[in-house]
C-alpha cells in the first residue's frame, strides 16, 4: 500500500512539473510561432500555425533595424553593470558581515530601504542629475545607474554568502601571514564562489531588463539597448509582431546562455546568501 502510495506521488509530481513547464514555455511558443508569421497571418483565429513559415524573418530583423548594435549596447550595460555592481558589493558585504563599527545598524537598515524606491519615482530626478553631469544619451550612464539600482540588492545577497562561511577560516589564513584583504581574495572569495555568481546572474538579468531608465535618457537611436531599440518596430497604427517577437527571441539568448553557464552554482548561491541573517 506504501509502495502504492509512493508511486502515485511520483506520478502526480511529475504531472505537476510537466504542467508548470508547459504554462512556463507557452508563451515562448507563442513568441517563436507568431515570429514565424505573415502580415495577412498575424490576426487569424482559425488555425495557430502560420500556413507558409516565414523563416526569412529572422533574417530580416537585422537588416529592417540595427538590432546587432542594440544587443551589443545591451550586453555593454549590462555587463558593466554587473562588475561594476559586483566589485562595489563585495567590499561592502564583507564589512557588514566581519567588522564591528558605529552605524553599521543604520547603514544596513539604508541599504534595505533603498530597495523600497521604484526608478519610476526617481526619473526626474535621476534626470536632472545626469543632464547636469553630462551623462544623459550616454552607455556609461547606464551602466552607473544600473549598477547604484542592483548594489544594494548584491550587497545583501554578498553579506549572506560571507556570514555562510565559518570566520576560522579567515583566521587561519591571518595566522599562516595573511592580511585582511590576502586573506579574503585567497580564502573567502574561493569560497563564495556559489554566492558571487548566483548575484552576478541576478544583476545580469535586471540590467539587460531594464527598460525606463534606458528610454528616459537615450535619445540617440545607436546608444539604446534591446528594450529600448525594440520599440522601432511599433509604428503609429502598425505593429511588426512578427519581428518584434523574432527579435525578442534573439533577446532572450544572452540571458539563456549566462544561466546554463553557471546554473550549478545558483541553488548553492542561493542557500548560502538567502538564509543567513
Amino acid at each position: 500500500m506504501t509502495s502504492r502510495r509512493k508511486t502515485w506521488q511520483t506520478i502526480l509530481l511529475y504531472v505537476f512539473i510537466v504542467v508548470l513547464c508547459v504554462v512556463i514555455l507557452y508563451p515562448y511558443f507563442v513568441m517563436f510561432i507568431t515570429a514565424l508569421k505573415d502580415n495577412k497571418e498575424m490576426y487569424a483565429v482559425d488555425h495557430i500555425f502560420p500556413n507558409t513559415w516565414q523563416w526569412s524573418n529572422f533574417a530580416d530583423i537585422w537588416t529592417a533595424a540595427p538590432v546587432f548594435k542594440y544587443l551589443i549596447n545591451s550586453m555593454i550595460i549590462a555587463g558593466g553593470a554587473t562588475v561594476l555592481a559586483i566589485l562595489c558589493g563585495i567590499p561592502a558585504a564583507y564589512a557588514l558581515a566581519r567588522m564591528r563599527f558605529k552605524g553599521k545598524g543604520i547603514f544596513m537598515g539604508a541599504v534595505i530601504m533603498s530597495q523600497m524606491f521604484s526608478p519610476v519615482v526617481l526619473l526626474v530626478g535621476i534626470y536632472r542629475m545626469m543632464v547636469n553631469i553630462n551623462l544623459n544619451n550616454t552607455i556609461l550612464g547606464l551602466i552607473l545607474l544600473n549598477a547604484a539600482f542592483n548594489q544594494a540588492f548584491a550587497i545583501w545577497l554578498l553579506r549572506g554568502t560571507f556570514m555562510g562561511i565559518s570566520p576560522e577560516m579567515e583566521q587561519a589564513a591571518k595566522i599562516d601571514g595573511c592580511g585582511t584583504v590576502k586573506a579574503l581574495v585567497r580564502v573567502l572569495l574561493p569560497m563564495a564562489l556559489p554566492g558571487i555568481i548566483t548575484t552576478l546572474i541576478f544583476v545580469f538579468i535586471n540590467a539587460w531588463n531594464e527598460y525606463t531608465i534606458a528610454l528616459t535618457l537615450i535619445s540617440t537611436d545607436i546608444f539604446k539597448p534591446i528594450t529600448v531599440g525594440i520599440n522601432v518596430f511599433y509604428g503609429f497604427n502598425f505593429i511588426q509582431w512578427q519581428y518584434l517577437f523574432a527579435t525578442s527571441l534573439f533577446a532572450t539568448i544572452p540571458v539563456v546562455i549566462l544561466f546554463l553557464m553557471i546554473e550549478k552554482h545558483l541553488v548553492a548561491g542561493l542557500t548560502s546568501g538567502g538564509v543567513k541573517g
